[in-house]
């Protein structure tokens, strides 16, 4: 998954991750705004979602302490980051603005 990361962040398109967990409650929330946004933005954006307790390495490499948490990526470098539920507005808003 490592080196499959490394391929989807370096994408010169923005590239959501949502960093979550199957029994958050929080995270099925913000999965259906992630549909939303999604639509939104389109093919401007890519949006992946890694589960943390799958993949503990890559959580803990990008300081994941909570879920869900949410990464903005472009050519590789980390251009936002944040923990908890974001509505759909701020994150199109981020995505259209990093494009």
């Amino acid at each position: 998954m490592s080196q499959k990361f490394q391929e989807i962040i370096n994408s010169d398109r923005p590239v959501l991750i949502d960093f979550f967990a199957t029994w958050c409650q929080p995270c099925k929330v913000q999965s259906s705004v992630l549909n939303t946004v999604k639509e939104n933005v389109g093919e401007g954006a890519r949006i992946i979602k890694v589960d943390v307790d799958q993949y503990p390495t890559l959580a803990s490499q990008y300081g994941v302490r909570g879920v869900p948490t949410l990464a903005i990526f472009k050519n590789g470098e980390l251009l936002w980051k944040e923990s908890g539920v974001h509505d759909v507005n701020t994150l199109t808003q981020l995505l259209k603005q990093y494009a």
